[in-house]
């Protein structure tokens, strides 16, 4: 045989290695359920983002260009 049929063949049983460790990790995971988002009155909000949130929206933008 060739190198490159041997590297070929070599590459396709790896390829075909890590996809079925995919699916299989893929198969694992989707066993624990259904994935909830986290609840929001639980999670801490910063002052930044509090401060963005009261902004006045009507404020305009400075000008760049005259």
């Amino acid at each position: 045989m060739d190198r490159s049929k041997i590297i070929a063949i070599i590459t396709g049983v790896i390829s075909i290695l890590l996809a079925v460790a995919y699916l299989l990790l893929v198969t694992i995971l989707d066993f624990r359920g259904e994935m909830l988002p986290a609840p929001q009155s639980q999670l801490p909000v910063s002052l930044p983002t509090q401060q963005l949130a009261n902004a006045n929206p009507t404020l305009l933008a400075p000008r760049i260009y005259p």
